[in-house]
């Protein structure tokens, strides 16, 4: 569905009523605003984006703008119904900002940190005293990699303890060192997908080339490659155990490795490099050789990649992807390029509260823990407004995720 339009110039952006000239802006959050320049709604985007960092609105009340121009192409029933969308999601919002249920919850906060450093005592503890259980112990090492993920995940979206610089500093040294990787790249392209989800050309997400395509769009891209066409053609069998691996290691060694040098980022080097050490002084302890160290930490990390990817992929890969030169209100990219993985205490556990994917992309800065209690509201919501809340069991939707991949894969064969 195709939000309505304003008669933006290309560089303008329009937010709530106002068209404002960002010729000149330099964006600390990157260059996602740049997706709604010359058309689209970026309203509610910019609010849940810096409904922590009030500096924000002063920041862009200086830029200059006017006042935006009625669009007479859109329809007056579509813009009706456009405005009760906004107008609902709007109060539902308010609400939860009086209700605190945008607050950090400390309890919430120590039981995470502690869960994250229990799974690794268990792996450890295994890995040390119980030799025979070494796979058992790698893999919940790996596991606890997965859930360094999750953590790190809500902390850069500053929904862990709402201070900014602190969150900021639990992300990169979290990210860092529990899965060598950089939280500031995941900022930059995890908003991008946020802003506009399984949007071509704007979702970061769908350029998977050249190790996996998860619809055909993308499949089409790497149809002229015989190596590509090959892979994708039975991906359905080699994303678990070894395309998700093989992204992690490429991030680890060097995607994020080059962007910490580039961008001069001292916390998060210092972390990966403290990583290592830690893993070279447990192997030193075990007293393995290099070879035997080695399979060790792949073997780990080829569980904590899949654990990570393949929950990522549950909620988005298997959708609809919207056509660059259309738009989708804020709502409705939750509403129809997003769905849930329906809750139980463990799936909840296992996917950190991400199965609750529609609520986190209308509340990407709400701790996750919430939407346990705030699901049902958005449920209604979106039933007020004609929109289909998508709720699906985790086994359920997991064998639709890894048919559309050997779907794609047959397909990249016919064209």
């Amino acid at each position: 569905m195709a939000s309505s339009t304003t008669l933006q110039q290309p560089h303008e952006l329009y937010i709530d009523g106002v068209l404002y000239d960002c010729s000149k802006l330099k964006h600390p959050g990157g260059s996602v605003y740049k997706y709604f320049l010359g058309s689209g709604d970026a309203t509610q985007i910019f609010e849940e984006f810096h409904i922590k960092l009030p500096s924000a609105k002063k920041y862009l009340a200086s830029l200059p703008s006017r006042p935006a121009p009625v669009d007479h192409s859109v329809a007056p029933a579509e813009q009706k119904r456009l405005a009760k969308l906004s107008e609902d999601f709007k109060e539902l919002r308010d609400a939860c900002i009086r209700e605190g249920l945008y607050d950090a919850n400390w309890p919430h906060i120590i039981y995470r940190f502690a869960d994250i450093f229990l799974m690794h005592f268990i792996g450890l503890w295994l890995l040390f005293n119980v030799r025979f259980l070494w796979p058992v112990a790698l893999i919940c090492l790996g596991v606890a990699e997965g859930r360094c993920g999750w953590w790190m995940h809500e902390a850069g979206h500053y929904s862990c303890t709402g201070i900014k610089a602190v969150d900021l500093k639990i992300q990169e040294i979290l990210y860092g060192f529990g899965c060598g990787m950089s939280g500031a790249w995941w900022r930059v392209n995890h908003n991008k997908h946020h802003a506009t989800p399984q949007k071509e050309g704007h979702d970061v997400d769908l350029e998977t080339l050249p190790l996996v395509a998860f619809n055909k769009i993308i499949a089409k891209k790497g149809k002229n490659h015989p190596i590509i066409r090959r892979w994708i053609s039975v991906q359905r069998y080699l994303f678990a155990p070894l395309t998700c691996s093989l992204v992690a290691l490429f991030w680890q060694l060097y995607l994020h490795p080059r962007h910490i040098i580039r961008t001069k980022r001292y916390t998060e080097a210092i972390s990966i490099a403290a990583r290592w050490v830690a893993v070279a002084i447990i192997c030193y302890q075990l007293d393995v050789t290099f070879w035997q160290g080695l399979f060790g930490v792949l073997f780990a990390q080829a569980f904590g990649a899949a654990y990570i990817f393949v929950s990522f992929s549950l909620n988005h890969t298997h959708l609809p992807v919207l056509p660059k030169n259309e738009h989708a209100h804020f709502v409705e990219y939750a509403a129809i390029y997003t769905m849930d993985v329906a809750p139980t205490w463990f799936v909840n556990w296992f996917m950190g509260y991400l199965n609750y994917q529609i609520e986190h992309h209308l509340f990407p800065c709400m701790p996750q823990y919430r939407f346990v209690e705030l699901a049902p509201r958005v449920k209604k919501m979106f039933e007020d407004n004609g929109l289909t809340y998508d709720s699906r069991p985790y086994m359920s939707i997991l064998k639709v995720t890894f048919d559309n991949l050997g779907n794609v894969g047959e397909f990249i064969g016919t064209v």
